[in-house]
């Protein structure tokens, strides 16, 4: 999984601000054929990994809550912990007032910290509450799900681009602080690992609007796709 470098919890503006469009499979052909006419090392990379295969994960408050509870741990402890606090729902799928109606003993029982246990509480009272309007998410501008998802305690810039990503499937967010991305680029584009915000975001310019894409091809040229 590739790690997030420590960012601001309000960062500048390093994605779309446009109206929200999802991918789509017309989108994937394009994408592709963009991409490879940017440069040479992006048409070697594509031409590498294959066909672009991400799928977009269902469920808003379930993603993020996975997303939390994945937080500095390995992909298989994570999965294994996320598996138990599933199981707290009588679904088997989590929804915000039921989870706001578990006790926090249950919920650290099934191997969550006490601050994981806080933050996916306080990630409940906001999608309880309104204040990330669930129905309203995918229509809402990059920007803005990410000022609403970053209001939750334990979830930053590079979390809420994850799920602008991997969940919402927005074809141009361009995580310039992955650590991941930033190896892939000093790997195929001898691009600095202490490359600036604002040097990566230049750098991806050509790559709009499918940077989600190149992103995506980047992590699978080292083969660490994020687990979101």
């Amino acid at each position: 999984m590739a790690k997030k470098t420590k960012t601001k919890k309000k960062a500048t503006a390093y994605w779309s601000a446009s109206a929200p469009a999802a991918m789509n499979p017309i989108d994937h052909e394009l994408a592709i054929v963009t991409l490879r006419k940017t440069d040479k090392s992006m048409r070697k990379i594509i031409d590498a990994c294959g066909p672009y295969t991400m799928k977009p994960k269902r469920g808003y408050f379930a993603a993020l809550c996975r997303a939390i509870i994945g937080q500095q741990l390995a992909v298989a402890a994570a999965a294994t912990i996320y598996e138990r606090f599933r199981n707290l729902f009588p679904t088997g799928r989590p929804n915000p007032d039921a989870l706001l109606s578990i006790s926090k003993p249950r919920l650290r029982a099934v191997g969550l910290s006490n601050q994981k246990t806080a933050y996916l509480i306080d990630l409940a009272t906001h999608f309880s509450q309104g204040s990330i309007p669930n129905r309203r998410l995918s229509r809402m501008t990059d920007g803005e799900v990410i000022e609403s998802l970053t209001a939750v305690k334990g979830i930053g810039v590079w979390t809420a681009q994850m799920f602008l990503i991997f969940v919402l499937a927005r074809p141009d967010v361009w995580p310039t602080g992955d650590l991941g991305i930033r190896r892939a680029l000093e790997r195929s584009f001898s691009v600095s690992t202490e490359a600036s915000l604002d040097d990566l975001e230049h750098l991806g310019e050509p790559w709009r609007p499918f940077r989600s894409y190149a992103a995506w091809y980047l992590w699978r040229s080292l083969d660490v796709v994020p687990v979101s």
